[in-house]
Protein backbone atom coordinates (compact mmCIF):
# COMPACT_ATOMS: atom_id res chain seq x y z
CA UNK A 1 0.00 0.00 0.00
CA UNK A 2 1.16 3.50 -0.74
CA UNK A 3 1.87 5.74 2.23
CA UNK A 4 -1.18 7.08 3.97
CA UNK A 5 -1.18 10.54 2.37
CA UNK A 6 -4.59 12.16 2.36
CA UNK A 7 -6.04 12.13 -1.17
CA UNK A 8 -8.70 14.69 -2.08
CA UNK A 9 -11.08 13.57 -4.82
CA UNK A 10 -12.72 16.58 -6.47
CA UNK A 11 -15.72 16.17 -8.77
CA UNK A 12 -17.73 18.82 -10.62
CA UNK A 13 -21.27 17.91 -11.64
CA UNK A 14 -23.59 19.61 -14.07
CA UNK A 15 -26.68 17.63 -15.08
CA UNK A 16 -24.72 14.45 -14.37
CA UNK A 17 -27.60 12.37 -13.07
CA UNK A 18 -26.93 9.50 -15.48
CA UNK A 19 -23.46 8.92 -14.06
CA UNK A 20 -22.75 10.40 -10.66
CA UNK A 21 -24.12 7.62 -8.44
CA UNK A 22 -21.96 4.94 -10.04
CA UNK A 23 -18.96 7.27 -10.07
CA UNK A 24 -19.20 8.07 -6.35
CA UNK A 25 -19.75 4.43 -5.47
CA UNK A 26 -16.56 3.49 -7.30
CA UNK A 27 -14.64 6.22 -5.43
CA UNK A 28 -15.97 5.21 -2.03
CA UNK A 29 -15.13 1.57 -2.82
CA UNK A 30 -11.42 2.33 -3.35
CA UNK A 31 -8.92 0.25 -1.42
CA UNK A 32 -6.92 3.38 -0.61
CA UNK A 33 -7.75 4.15 3.06
CA UNK A 34 -7.41 7.91 3.40
CA UNK A 35 -9.76 9.85 1.12
CA UNK A 36 -11.87 12.95 1.25
CA UNK A 37 -14.44 13.43 -1.52
CA UNK A 38 -15.59 16.93 -2.50
CA UNK A 39 -18.36 17.46 -5.04
CA UNK A 40 -19.31 20.83 -6.50
CA UNK A 41 -22.65 20.93 -8.30
CA UNK A 42 -22.98 23.70 -10.88
CA UNK A 43 -26.74 24.27 -10.54
CA UNK A 44 -27.91 20.99 -12.07
CA UNK A 45 -31.57 20.74 -13.08
CA UNK A 46 -31.82 17.05 -14.06
CA UNK A 47 -32.10 15.32 -10.69
CA UNK A 48 -28.37 15.27 -9.92
CA UNK A 49 -29.02 17.12 -6.66
CA UNK A 50 -31.42 14.40 -5.46
CA UNK A 51 -28.72 11.80 -6.03
CA UNK A 52 -26.01 13.85 -4.34
CA UNK A 53 -28.15 14.24 -1.23
CA UNK A 54 -27.81 10.48 -0.71
CA UNK A 55 -24.03 10.91 -0.31
CA UNK A 56 -23.95 13.93 2.01
CA UNK A 57 -22.97 11.74 4.98
CA UNK A 58 -19.89 10.41 3.14
CA UNK A 59 -18.84 13.33 0.92
CA UNK A 60 -18.63 17.10 1.10
CA UNK A 61 -21.31 18.35 -1.28
CA UNK A 62 -21.52 22.02 -2.27
CA UNK A 63 -24.32 23.43 -4.43
CA UNK A 64 -23.63 26.49 -6.58
CA UNK A 65 -26.44 28.83 -7.54
CA UNK A 66 -25.23 29.04 -11.13
CA UNK A 67 -23.01 27.17 -13.56
CA UNK A 68 -19.61 28.78 -13.08
CA UNK A 69 -17.86 26.31 -15.41
CA UNK A 70 -15.72 23.25 -14.87
CA UNK A 71 -12.46 25.13 -14.34
CA UNK A 72 -13.75 27.55 -11.70
CA UNK A 73 -15.70 24.82 -9.89
CA UNK A 74 -12.63 22.58 -9.76
CA UNK A 75 -10.67 25.48 -8.29
CA UNK A 76 -13.45 25.87 -5.73
CA UNK A 77 -13.17 22.19 -4.79
CA UNK A 78 -9.38 22.31 -4.64
CA UNK A 79 -9.62 25.33 -2.34
CA UNK A 80 -11.79 23.32 0.04
CA UNK A 81 -9.50 20.28 -0.05
CA UNK A 82 -6.73 19.28 2.34
CA UNK A 83 -4.98 16.37 0.62
CA UNK A 84 -1.32 16.06 -0.28
CA UNK A 85 -2.64 14.96 -3.67
CA UNK A 86 -5.80 16.01 -5.53
CA UNK A 87 -7.57 13.61 -7.89
CA UNK A 88 -9.79 15.51 -10.31
CA UNK A 89 -12.53 13.25 -11.56
CA UNK A 90 -15.31 13.55 -14.10
CA UNK A 91 -18.69 12.21 -12.98
CA UNK A 92 -18.76 9.86 -15.99
CA UNK A 93 -15.70 7.92 -14.80
CA UNK A 94 -15.70 4.56 -13.04
CA UNK A 95 -12.59 3.51 -11.12
CA UNK A 96 -11.36 0.00 -10.46
CA UNK A 97 -10.60 -0.59 -6.78
CA UNK A 98 -6.81 -0.10 -6.94
CA UNK A 99 -6.90 3.04 -9.10
CA UNK A 100 -5.95 5.61 -6.46
CA UNK A 101 -3.38 3.37 -4.75
CA UNK A 102 -1.62 2.77 -8.07
CA UNK A 103 -1.55 6.48 -8.89
CA UNK A 104 -0.07 7.41 -5.52
CA UNK A 105 2.59 4.69 -5.72
CA UNK A 106 3.67 5.93 -9.14
CA UNK A 107 3.75 9.56 -8.06
CA UNK A 108 5.91 8.82 -5.06
CA UNK A 109 8.57 7.28 -7.30
CA UNK A 110 9.62 10.74 -8.54
CA UNK A 111 9.40 13.94 -6.47
CA UNK A 112 9.31 16.01 -9.67
CA UNK A 113 6.21 14.16 -10.87
CA UNK A 114 3.45 16.69 -10.32
CA UNK A 115 0.82 14.74 -12.24
CA UNK A 116 -0.03 11.05 -12.49
CA UNK A 117 -2.49 9.39 -14.86
CA UNK A 118 -3.63 5.85 -15.47
CA UNK A 119 -5.19 3.81 -18.23
CA UNK A 120 -8.75 4.88 -18.97
CA UNK A 121 -10.83 2.60 -21.14
CA UNK A 122 -13.88 3.63 -23.11
CA UNK A 123 -17.38 2.74 -21.93
CA UNK A 124 -20.81 3.58 -23.31
CA UNK A 125 -23.06 6.17 -21.67
CA UNK A 126 -25.16 3.24 -20.43
CA UNK A 127 -22.00 2.00 -18.66
CA UNK A 128 -21.96 -1.05 -20.92
CA UNK A 129 -18.64 -2.12 -22.39
CA UNK A 130 -17.99 -1.92 -26.10
CA UNK A 131 -17.88 -5.19 -28.05
CA UNK A 132 -14.14 -4.65 -28.34
CA UNK A 133 -12.48 -2.92 -25.43
CA UNK A 134 -11.21 0.51 -26.52
CA UNK A 135 -8.66 2.81 -24.95
CA UNK A 136 -9.91 6.24 -23.91
CA UNK A 137 -6.70 7.86 -22.70
CA UNK A 138 -3.22 7.04 -21.43
CA UNK A 139 -2.21 10.68 -21.15
CA UNK A 140 -2.32 13.61 -23.56
CA UNK A 141 0.14 14.79 -26.18
CA UNK A 142 0.50 17.86 -28.42
CA UNK A 143 1.07 17.96 -32.16
CA UNK A 144 3.04 20.71 -33.96
CA UNK A 145 -0.35 22.14 -34.98
CA UNK A 146 -1.08 22.67 -31.26
CA UNK A 147 -3.79 20.05 -31.24
CA UNK A 148 -3.86 18.12 -27.99
CA UNK A 149 -5.02 14.52 -28.24
CA UNK A 150 -5.49 11.56 -25.93
CA UNK A 151 -2.78 8.98 -26.33
CA UNK A 152 -4.26 5.71 -27.55
CA UNK A 153 -7.78 7.12 -27.98
CA UNK A 154 -10.18 4.64 -29.62
CA UNK A 155 -7.47 2.03 -30.17
CA UNK A 156 -8.41 -1.56 -29.40
CA UNK A 157 -6.94 -2.45 -26.02
CA UNK A 158 -4.74 -5.40 -26.88
CA UNK A 159 -2.49 -5.28 -23.85
CA UNK A 160 -0.28 -2.37 -24.90
CA UNK A 161 0.61 0.71 -22.86
CA UNK A 162 2.03 -1.54 -20.15
CA UNK A 163 5.11 0.51 -19.24
CA UNK A 164 5.59 3.25 -16.68
CA UNK A 165 6.24 6.33 -18.78
CA UNK A 166 6.60 10.07 -18.69
CA UNK A 167 3.95 11.70 -20.88
CA UNK A 168 3.19 15.36 -21.57
CA UNK A 169 0.10 15.56 -19.37
CA UNK A 170 -3.11 13.99 -18.14
CA UNK A 171 -6.77 14.36 -18.94
CA UNK A 172 -8.54 16.00 -15.99
CA UNK A 173 -11.22 13.32 -16.31
CA UNK A 174 -9.00 11.37 -13.90
CA UNK A 175 -5.72 13.14 -13.05
CA UNK A 176 -3.81 13.04 -9.79
CA UNK A 177 -2.07 16.35 -9.03
CA UNK A 178 0.55 16.87 -6.33
CA UNK A 179 -0.41 19.69 -3.95
CA UNK A 180 3.08 21.13 -4.18
CA UNK A 181 2.74 21.44 -7.96
CA UNK A 182 -0.75 22.93 -7.71
CA UNK A 183 0.61 25.68 -5.49
CA UNK A 184 3.73 26.16 -7.60
CA UNK A 185 2.06 26.62 -11.00
CA UNK A 186 -1.14 28.40 -9.98
CA UNK A 187 -1.50 31.83 -11.58
CA UNK A 188 -3.25 34.58 -9.64
CA UNK A 189 -4.22 31.88 -7.12
CA UNK A 190 -5.93 29.75 -9.78
CA UNK A 191 -4.84 26.24 -10.82
CA UNK A 192 -7.31 25.75 -13.67
CA UNK A 193 -7.82 28.93 -15.67
CA UNK A 194 -11.48 30.03 -15.26
CA UNK A 195 -11.25 31.89 -18.59
CA UNK A 196 -11.45 28.44 -20.18
CA UNK A 197 -14.81 27.71 -18.49
CA UNK A 198 -14.85 24.20 -19.95
CA UNK A 199 -12.66 22.12 -22.27
CA UNK A 200 -8.87 22.22 -22.78
CA UNK A 201 -8.22 23.47 -19.23
CA UNK A 202 -6.30 20.26 -18.49
CA UNK A 203 -4.08 20.73 -21.57
CA UNK A 204 -3.36 24.27 -20.43
CA UNK A 205 -2.33 22.96 -17.00
CA UNK A 206 -0.14 20.28 -18.60
CA UNK A 207 1.68 22.82 -20.79
CA UNK A 208 2.18 25.22 -17.88
CA UNK A 209 3.47 22.39 -15.67
CA UNK A 210 6.01 21.39 -18.31
CA UNK A 211 7.15 25.00 -18.66
CA UNK A 212 7.71 25.17 -14.92
CA UNK A 213 9.72 21.96 -14.73
CA UNK A 214 7.17 19.39 -13.54
CA UNK A 215 6.66 15.91 -14.98
CA UNK A 216 3.67 13.67 -15.63
CA UNK A 217 3.86 9.91 -15.05
CA UNK A 218 1.60 7.31 -16.65
CA UNK A 219 1.04 4.09 -14.70
CA UNK A 220 -0.58 1.07 -16.38
CA UNK A 221 -1.64 -0.30 -12.98
CA UNK A 222 -4.33 2.36 -12.47
CA UNK A 223 -7.33 1.44 -14.60
CA UNK A 224 -10.76 2.94 -14.98
CA UNK A 225 -13.55 3.60 -17.50
CA UNK A 226 -14.66 6.87 -19.06
CA UNK A 227 -17.71 7.91 -21.06
CA UNK A 228 -16.29 10.44 -23.53
CA UNK A 229 -18.62 12.71 -25.47
CA UNK A 230 -16.03 15.01 -27.05
CA UNK A 231 -13.91 13.36 -29.75
CA UNK A 232 -12.06 14.96 -32.67
CA UNK A 233 -14.49 13.45 -35.18
CA UNK A 234 -17.83 14.45 -33.62
CA UNK A 235 -17.53 18.24 -33.45
CA UNK A 236 -20.72 18.84 -35.44
CA UNK A 237 -22.74 16.88 -32.89
CA UNK A 238 -21.62 19.08 -29.99
CA UNK A 239 -23.50 22.10 -28.63
CA UNK A 240 -22.43 25.41 -30.20
CA UNK A 241 -21.29 26.74 -26.82
CA UNK A 242 -18.84 23.85 -26.39
CA UNK A 243 -17.40 24.45 -29.85
CA UNK A 244 -17.02 28.16 -29.11
CA UNK A 245 -15.08 27.42 -25.92
CA UNK A 246 -12.92 24.95 -27.87
CA UNK A 247 -11.91 27.66 -30.34
CA UNK A 248 -11.41 30.28 -27.62
CA UNK A 249 -9.33 27.98 -25.48
CA UNK A 250 -7.07 26.92 -28.34
CA UNK A 251 -5.92 30.53 -28.66
CA UNK A 252 -5.90 31.17 -24.91
CA UNK A 253 -3.48 28.28 -24.46
CA UNK A 254 -1.15 29.63 -27.11
CA UNK A 255 -1.16 33.23 -25.87
CA UNK A 256 -0.30 32.07 -22.36
CA UNK A 257 2.18 29.27 -22.98
CA UNK A 258 3.83 29.59 -26.40
CA UNK A 259 7.57 30.28 -26.34
CA UNK A 260 9.33 32.03 -29.25
CA UNK A 261 11.49 28.99 -30.03
CA UNK A 262 8.53 26.61 -30.15
CA UNK A 263 6.67 28.94 -32.50
CA UNK A 264 9.73 29.29 -34.73
CA UNK A 265 10.01 25.52 -35.08
CA UNK A 266 6.31 24.93 -35.79
CA UNK A 267 5.02 28.19 -37.31
CA UNK A 268 3.97 26.59 -40.61
CA UNK A 269 1.94 23.79 -38.98
CA UNK A 270 0.38 26.25 -36.55
CA UNK A 271 -0.59 28.64 -39.35
CA UNK A 272 -2.16 25.87 -41.43
CA UNK A 273 -4.31 24.80 -38.50
CA UNK A 274 -5.24 28.41 -37.72
CA UNK A 275 -6.45 28.92 -41.29
CA UNK A 276 -8.64 25.82 -40.98
CA UNK A 277 -10.08 26.87 -37.61
CA UNK A 278 -10.74 30.50 -38.53
CA UNK A 279 -12.06 29.54 -41.95
CA UNK A 280 -14.51 27.08 -40.42
CA UNK A 281 -15.77 29.78 -38.04
CA UNK A 282 -16.26 32.25 -40.91
CA UNK A 283 -17.92 29.81 -43.30
CA UNK A 284 -19.88 27.36 -41.18
CA UNK A 285 -19.55 27.70 -37.41
CA UNK A 286 -20.56 31.34 -36.96
CA UNK A 287 -21.42 30.93 -33.28
CA UNK A 288 -17.73 30.30 -32.57
CA UNK A 289 -16.78 33.79 -33.75
CA UNK A 290 -17.66 34.93 -30.24
CA UNK A 291 -14.37 33.31 -29.19
CA UNK A 292 -12.42 36.11 -30.84
CA UNK A 293 -14.59 38.78 -29.25
CA UNK A 294 -13.83 37.25 -25.87
CA UNK A 295 -10.09 37.22 -26.57
CA UNK A 296 -10.11 40.88 -27.61
CA UNK A 297 -12.16 41.93 -24.59
CA UNK A 298 -9.94 40.10 -22.11
CA UNK A 299 -6.59 40.53 -23.86
CA UNK A 300 -4.90 42.50 -21.08
CA UNK A 301 -5.70 39.93 -18.37
CA UNK A 302 -4.55 37.03 -20.55
CA UNK A 303 -1.26 38.76 -21.38
CA UNK A 304 -0.69 39.40 -17.66
CA UNK A 305 -1.07 35.68 -17.04
CA UNK A 306 1.43 34.95 -19.81
CA UNK A 307 3.96 37.33 -18.28
CA UNK A 308 3.68 35.56 -14.93
CA UNK A 309 4.11 32.12 -16.53
CA UNK A 310 7.16 33.16 -18.55
CA UNK A 311 8.73 34.76 -15.50
CA UNK A 312 8.55 31.40 -13.72
CA UNK A 313 9.55 29.23 -16.67
CA UNK A 314 12.27 26.64 -15.97
CA UNK A 315 12.20 24.29 -18.99
CA UNK A 316 14.69 24.73 -21.84
CA UNK A 317 13.70 25.18 -25.48
CA UNK A 318 14.94 21.82 -26.78
CA UNK A 319 13.15 19.94 -24.02
CA UNK A 320 9.84 21.66 -24.71
CA UNK A 321 10.11 21.19 -28.46
CA UNK A 322 10.76 17.47 -28.06
CA UNK A 323 7.19 16.94 -26.79
CA UNK A 324 5.42 18.38 -29.83
CA UNK A 325 5.09 15.60 -32.40
CA UNK A 326 2.51 14.06 -34.72
CA UNK A 327 3.00 10.75 -32.92
CA UNK A 328 2.71 10.43 -29.14
CA UNK A 329 5.93 11.05 -27.26
CA UNK A 330 6.76 9.18 -24.07
CA UNK A 331 9.89 8.42 -22.08
CA UNK A 332 10.73 5.68 -19.56
CA UNK A 333 9.70 6.50 -16.00
CA UNK A 334 10.80 4.88 -12.73
CA UNK A 335 9.51 1.34 -12.34
CA UNK A 336 7.59 0.36 -9.22
CA UNK A 337 9.03 -1.91 -6.60
CA UNK A 338 8.81 -5.67 -6.93
CA UNK A 339 6.38 -5.61 -4.03
CA UNK A 340 3.98 -3.36 -5.92
CA UNK A 341 4.22 -5.44 -9.09
CA UNK A 342 3.46 -8.61 -7.15
CA UNK A 343 0.47 -6.99 -5.49
CA UNK A 344 -0.81 -5.69 -8.84
CA UNK A 345 -0.58 -9.17 -10.38
CA UNK A 346 -2.44 -10.63 -7.41
CA UNK A 347 -5.16 -7.99 -7.71
CA UNK A 348 -5.68 -8.87 -11.37
CA UNK A 349 -6.06 -12.50 -10.39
Amino acid sequence: MASNDLISVTIVTYNSGRFIKRCLESVLDQKYPNLEVIVIDNASTDGTVDILEQFEDRCQIHYNDENIGFAAAQNQAIGLSNGEWVLTLNPDVLLLKNFISALVEAGQADPKAGTVCGKLLSIRASFDLHDKQLVDSTGIYFTPMLRHLDRGSQEIDNGHYLNFEYVFGATAAAALYRRQMIEDISILGEFFDPDFFVYREDADVAWRAQLMGWRCIYTPLARGYHVRNVLPGNRRALPPEINMHSVKNRFLMRIKNMTPDLYRRNWFSITVRDVVVIGACLIREHTSLKAFTYLARNWRRVVEKRAEIMKRRRAKDDYLASWFSYTPVSRPAPKPSARLLARARAARG
